[in-house]
């Protein structure tokens, strides 16, 4: 008995030393932003502490997308509709960086209009975490209707 209670407080002990590491790990992954040469470390969204954000949230956001974005001639004419999904990198500075398209609407002309859109954004303000700025990678769908 005593030694079923000594090895359940040993799993305690040891349960309790690795709890804390595995709430510090963060899904991060590797961006070569220009060069074979350097990489850096982008996290993903959900799993900073501040998550970046426009200039004015998600309504400004919304706001500025509607006012930047113009709908492409030959997509227009032909009746194209769909929705860009893109990534992009908000960098310690918060400028927008990296940007690409994940899945794209079916048109060229429509993903070429969602990147120039997100390369327009104004700076963000910058992912945490704790008290360190970090480059944080977002996905962002840009919706093109008639």
């Amino acid at each position: 008995m005593l030694k079923q209670l000594r090895l359940g407080l040993l799993a305690l002990l040891t349960l309790s030393a690795v709890l804390p590491l595995a709430a510090q790990v963060r899904h991060v992954t590797t961006v070569n932003p220009m060069s074979k040469q350097s990489y850096m470390e982008v996290y993903e969204f959900d799993y900073v502490d501040i998550q970046p954000q426009f200039p004015g949230g998600e309504r400004g956001m919304i706001n500025f997308i509607n006012k930047t974005r113009e709908y492409p001639y030959k997509a227009y004419k032909n009746k194209i509709q769909g929705r860009v999904l893109c990534s992009f990198i908000v960098g310690t500075d918060g400028r927008v960086s990296d940007i690409r398209v994940i899945r794209g609407a079916g048109d060229e002309s429509l993903n070429r209009e969602a990147i120039r859109v997100i390369s327009k954004m104004p700076k963000w303000s910058v992912g945490k975490v704790g008290d360190h700025a970090v480059p944080v990678r977002v996905v962002l769908p840009i919706a093109f209707r008639l």
